[in-house]
């Protein structure tokens, strides 16, 4: 029987990584938590499909639980009609009860939030990666857009020596 490589599609190479490029452009990123997502069976098919959307997602932090609201997971289309799940339905974020507390003390504090960052499969499981972000101000990202631009042409004056 042959050993099960990175390119199995279970977490390797090949599985579907689904970022949250918004993120990065709105908030500063203070630290990221890595938490799995409790999905149902054509949900999971379908994200392992490339079928998933988080760019409009949110992380919301309801009594001991954690949850995905927005989140875009499409149909899957091999499934029948009565097998189906909701696109849109609110999931269930699995973290330990300390690092619930954790994000809550940080969530508290004025003008930070909790964005998702990206959705991936880690040996087998859906994972995603939440990010305690605060908001920039619109003159932040054009410092960044400047910075950026600038990293550009250092690049390109490096390569053309």
């Amino acid at each position: 029987m042959a050993k099960k490589g990175k390119a199995d599609n279970k977490g390797g190479a090949n599985a579907p990584h689904m970022r949250n490029k918004r993120a990065w452009h709105d908030y500063n990123i203070i630290e990221k938590v890595e938490a799995g997502i409790e999905l149902t069976g054509t949900e999971v098919k379908s994200t392992r499909a490339g079928g998933a959307k988080i760019d409009e997602a949110y992380v919301r932090i309801d009594g001991d639980q954690v949850f995905l609201i927005g989140a875009n997971i499409s149909p899957y289309k091999q499934a029948g009609e009565g097998m189906q799940h909701d696109p849109a339905r609110k999931r269930r974020l699995l973290l330990h009860r300390r690092q619930i507390e954790q994000l809550r003390g940080h969530v508290q504090q004025k003008g930070k939030t909790l964005v998702p960052l990206s959705l991936y499969f880690k040996r087998g499981w859906a994972k995603i990666e939440v990010g305690i972000a605060e908001g920039k101000q619109r003159h932040d990202k054009r410092r960044d857009l400047k910075k950026r631009e600038q990293q550009r042409e250092i690049d390109r004056a490096m390569r053309r020596r």
